[in-house]
Order: structure tokens, then C-alpha cells, then sequence
């Protein structure tokens, strides 16, 4: 009976951490094309994110651009330079996430 007291304590530990930690998760996609960073940010539940902060770093982790989603939760910028890019989405109260661009990908999308 004690193991059983046991693994309905850690069963129930690993529910409610997991909820958690999906409460702050948000979605982010970018893809390139003609020049052009496109990106996509959106809630689990298909919401879009709407004024979140989007911030991009070259290779070196330096920050090249910061702007916000719109109310579509896109944001797109011009290439800012051929270099791997990590794109990351803000969208506040803990709600973050990161995509990378391969250095590959935003030449070919030129």
C-alpha cells in the first residue's frame, strides 16, 4: 500500500508540472523567401500572438533587429544578412520560444 501511496504522489507531481510548463509554451515558424524572413507565432490552442516581441541574432548571439507581431501573430523583415539566424518570440508572462535558421537556408531563400 505504501508503494502504491507512492506512485499516485509522483503521478499526480508529474501532472501538475507538466501542465505547467504547457501553459507557457508558445509556437514560433519562419521560413525564407525572395528576401524576405516571414515568420508565424501562435498559442497551443491556434490563438495568435499578437504584439509579441520578436528579436533576431546572427551567429555570434548578437542582436540584429527587434520588432512585434501583428495581429495575424506574423512578423517578417528583410534579410538582414546571410548568416545562421535564431528567431526569438516573446509573447510575455513566460511565454517563449526560439526558431533557427540555418546560415544555408536564408541564402537559398535570397
Amino acid at each position: 500500500m505504501k508503494h502504491f501511496n507512492c506512485l499516485v504522489a509522483v503521478l499526480v507531481g508529474v501532472l501538475l508540472v507538466s501542465g505547467t510548463a504547457l501553459a507557457h509554451k508558445v509556437n514560433l515558424f519562419a521560413y525564407v523567401e525572395r528576401g524576405t524572413v516571414f515568420t508565424e507565432s501562435y498559442f497551443p490552442d491556434g490563438r495568435a500572438v499578437e504584439k509579441g516581441t520578436v528579436l533576431v541574432y546572427d551567429s555570434k548571439n548578437r542582436q540584429i533587429l527587434e520588432g512585434k507581431t501583428d495581429t495575424q501573430g506574423m512578423f517578417s523583415f528583410d534579410i538582414p544578412k546571410i548568416d545562421a539566424l535564431t528567431i526569438v518570440i516573446d509573447a510575455g508572462m513566460g511565454h517563449k520560444n526560439k526558431f533557427k535558421l540555418k546560415k544555408a537556408d536564408v541564402e537559398a531563400g535570397k
